[in-house]
């Protein structure tokens, strides 16, 4: 919901052919114009700032800040996502990071035949060449569920929609991240003995893999 409503506010601007430091309407006028929860809006207007489309000024209102650089047609152009994925991933650093070594500690047998089943699927769907986002998401919950923490699982659901991007064809390409493949192996495997430590380091080796990718890209 929150990726739909922002792209009903790129709509909205464009349709209204809003400059650089135009005034949106105020937050409750757009969720009411949308149909949508202030939580939804919240989120999309989050989302937003961070690729630079609006600033959001305490106290004084949403503002448009650069439209030259997008089309509203829903393509970002390459190096502004380049830029927002890579921000993301410091987050994904910091935040799943500590999952992990959460889960190398807590995982308890159940989550670890869990998370087995939800690899092998992904070999399967690999060695078929389908698809794999969205049992990769479902790898990545499953480790975030095993940490056994909900504090920082709701820290980890309150930026879900960002996140999630890196699964929802990150830079229009659906197989960008292939080469971050055998990392999850490792890093479960690391998991399933109890060793936080290396989980950590294999975790790192992904992130940098997906780093060096978008970079390069």
């Amino acid at each position: 919901m929150p990726e739909l409503v922002s792209q009903e506010i790129q709509n909205y601007i464009e349709e209204k052919g809003l400059q650089e430091g135009d005034k949106l309407p105020s937050a409750e006028a757009m969720a009411q114009m949308f149909g949508v929860g202030r939580s939804s809006l919240r989120e999309a207007l989050r989302y937003l700032e961070a690729l630079d489309v609006l600033t959001v000024a305490n106290g004084k209102g949403i503002y448009v800040r650069d439209v030259g650089t997008y089309r509203f047609a829903g393509k970002i152009k390459i190096e502004n996502e380049k830029r927002f994925l890579l921000s993301i991933l410091d987050v994904r650093r910091a935040l799943e990071g500590k999952a992990v070594e959460l889960a190398a500690k807590r995982i308890t047998q159940a989550q670890i035949d869990e998370l087995t089943a939800c690899l092998n699927e992904y070999s399967r769907l690999k060695e078929l060449g389908k698809p794999t986002s969205q049992i990769d998401l479902a790898f990545h919950r499953g480790v975030m569920s095993a940490a056994s923490n909900p504090i920082l699982a709701s820290v980890l659901e309150s930026i879900s929609a960002l996140y999630e991007k890196f699964f929802n064809e990150p830079l229009g390409e659906q197989k960008l991240f292939d080469e971050t493949y055998e990392f999850h192996h490792t890093m479960f495997a690391a998991i399933a003995v109890h060793d936080p430590e290396q989980a950590l380091v294999e975790f790192n080796k992904l992130m940098d893999c997906i780093e060096n990718i978008i970079k390069a890209y």
